[in-house]
């Protein structure tokens, strides 16, 4: 008997015991699963807080802005104060030209020898503005074109065929990349 007693209580004790740790695990589950949800539920700002973050972006990219404004007009000025550096440069050795031809023409004696230096200083000239991108404008016999002429007269056409069109250029006209620099002036016939 005391031995079924004993085996009794053992078995009682081994049921208490199982259910004891069982508590004792969903206890110990249920703290992680709290402390788990604490870590993973991040902490919700304030309006105030969102507010102040936003505002400071705003302040940081319209800052960013305003210098990229500022450096840009800066380039823009020095780009427009420094672009005919580039054409006048080329232009240096014409002026020197001219110096050599006036110095020249004051004990020059035959007339032949100074009308051809001006026509090479003039060739070297022409080539140097056509090398930038400026050409002439052919309008004699063209038609009359507001984009591209002034007209500065009307006179009777001479022929039927030249009614509405240019007879005369009185100051020539000039395109820099295809965009009008200087209107021609012309006598267009009626």
């Amino acid at each position: 008997m005391k031995q079924k007693q004993s085996e009794e209580n053992t078995q009682n004790q081994d049921v208490t015991n199982p259910e004891d740790s069982s508590e004792e695990i969903q206890n110990e589950n249920i703290e992680q699963a709290e402390s788990i949800e604490e870590e993973e539920v991040p902490v919700e700002k304030s309006w105030e807080e969102k507010y102040l973050e936003m505002n400071d972006r705003y302040v940081r990219l319209y800052a960013e802005f305003d210098n990229f404004r500022r450096r840009t007009q800066k380039e823009r000025i020095e780009l427009m104060a420094t672009a005919s550096a580039g054409l006048l440069k080329d232009l240096i050795p014409v002026l020197d030209d001219f110096d050599r031809a006036i110095t020249y023409n004051e004990t020059a004696t035959e007339m032949e020898s100074v009308k051809e230096g001006f026509a090479l200083i003039y060739t070297k000239y022409k080539m140097i503005l056509e090398a930038k991108g400026l050409k002439p404008m052919d309008s004699k016999g063209h038609p009359f074109d507001s984009e591209l002429h002034e007209a500065i007269a009307n006179i009777p056409a001479p022929t039927e065929d030249l009614k509405g069109k240019i007879i005369d250029d009185v100051e020539k006209g000039y395109l820099l990349h295809d965009k009008v620099v200087r209107f021609a002036k012309v006598v267009v016939g009626q």
